[in-house]
């Protein structure tokens, strides 16, 4: 119940409506105590049995029960319609059980009452957008958020709502002059965001058949946020497609520079350049010349790779090597050897390795992570689709599988498979 509640306090304006809700309180029973004395008895006995009800769809909020909140609330409405903070409580309640008509319709009432303080109704305004919000009407909660900002245009709740509306629509000019104005108002380098906006409005001009506006926005994302991945690996595809695979290389190359821990998504597409042009050398002399410098297992393996095409089996071997000391379970690495080992003929070899390798029975793959919510997304992705945070997956830990079936030992050691097979 605790848990609940503080899941419903920390939502949006939610925090100063439980304020309000009890300022409204105990005003109303203040007045209808001056009621009781100063008027009718009656009235004064009306207005207390409001605020007992209205105490009680506080109470039922607290208890998480938000049915006898609404019933409480609705009585309380019944019995004093003058209590603005009732009106908004039942609405909210009803957006968060998904009863979204009766939520519009309570902010529609609260819009259009007389007499009613300006920002009792830009409160409500809003409300209304989040309402449409939820329930799908994209376009009007643009709208109505559009009415919000045009009383307080520097509302940097509303413009993030409308950006997630942009994004969710995928009218990523919008959504790229959106930040702007949050970034203008915030003061901080949203950069990052913003390039992210320009590549995905490049993708859309690849769907619309107009690769050079594409160019453009890719090359402005990267000029926006030097450490874009994602503008980077568009651009050098974009050049590899259009015939021109040298442009595509010394794009992607970038990618070693600006963002290390993402090289290995630029090796298999310099090698497929370098085969383009049948010469593997510039890419096994890249690959060689950043492994003294990075030793990371990725690259490592690329190298290795690279060695294995040139029928170079010594040298993949020792890359190999060099690989597992770092982590001596690493999937891929293993897989590698046990083929090399085979198409040498040292079966023998790739049987010891293998027992070597069910010692830990733990085969590590890739596995991300998005380090604000703890989402692991089956690939990368540059938005987490959970809590919407831009480069926020990262690749964790290599994660330990720790299932070994018969498929998997012939799919490592085809061979080895079938000799044991035949025993």
């Amino acid at each position: 119940m605790v848990q609940a509640f503080g899941q419903w306090f920390l939502e949006s304006g939610n925090q100063m409506l439980f304020l309000a809700l009890i300022l409204a309180f105990s005003m109303g029973v203040a007045a209808g105590l001056w009621f009781k004395h100063r008027h009718d008895p009656m009235d004064g006995k009306k207005t207390l049995q409001g605020d007992e009800a209205f105490l009680k769809g506080v109470q039922y909020m607290l208890s998480n029960d938000p049915d006898h909140a609404i019933e409480a609330f609705t009585k309380s409405v019944r019995v004093n319609s003058n209590t603005i903070e009732t009106y908004v409580a039942l609405g909210n309640l009803f957006r968060s059980r998904g009863d979204i008509d009766r939520a519009i319709r309570i902010r529609q009432t609260i819009i259009l009452r007389p007499n009613i303080a300006e920002d009792i109704k830009l409160r409500a305004l809003f409300d209304l957008g989040l309402d449409y919000k939820k329930g799908g009407f994209l376009n009007r909660a643009l709208r109505t958020f559009h009415q919000v900002l045009e009383k307080t245009p520097s509302h940097v709740e509303t413009l993030k709502l409308m950006e997630r509306i942009y994004e969710e629509l995928r009218d990523w000019q919008n959504a790229f002059a959106t930040r702007q104005k949050i970034s203008k108002l915030t003061k901080e380098n949203d950069g990052n965001i913003l390039a992210h906006h320009l590549v995905e409005a490049g993708k859309s001009c690849l769907k619309n058949d107009d690769p050079n506006r594409a160019i453009s926005h890719f090359h402005k994302a990267i000029a926006t946020h030097k450490a874009c991945v994602d503008a980077y690996l568009q651009l050098g595809d974009l050049y590899f497609e259009r015939k021109n695979p040298m442009k595509a290389v010394s794009v992607w190359k970038e990618i070693v520079k600006v963002s290390p821990s993402f090289s290995f998504l630029a090796y298999d597409r310099l090698v497929k350049a370098y085969a383009d042009v049948r010469d593997f050398k510039p890419v096994g002399d890249f690959l060689k010349e950043h492994a003294k410098s990075s030793g990371d297992v990725f690259t490592l393996m690329a190298v290795a790779r690279y060695l294995y095409s040139d029928e170079d089996l010594g040298g993949a071997l020792l890359q190999i090597d060099r690989a597992l000391e770092f982590d001596p379970n690493f999937w891929e690495a293993r897989k590698l050897k046990g083929m090399i080992l085979i198409k040498e003929g040292r079966e023998l070899d790739a049987l010891n390795d293998y027992q070597d390798l069910i010692t830990n029975m733990d085969f590590p793959c890739l596995r991300f992570q998005c380090a604000q919510c703890g989402f692991q997304p089956g690939n990368l992705l540059w938005q987490c689709p959970q809590c919407k945070g831009w480069d926020t997956i990262q690749l964790s830990d290599l994660w330990m599988n720790k299932r070994v079936s018969e498929k998997a030992l012939e799919g490592v050691f085809p061979k080895l498979a079938e000799n044991l097979n035949g025993d």
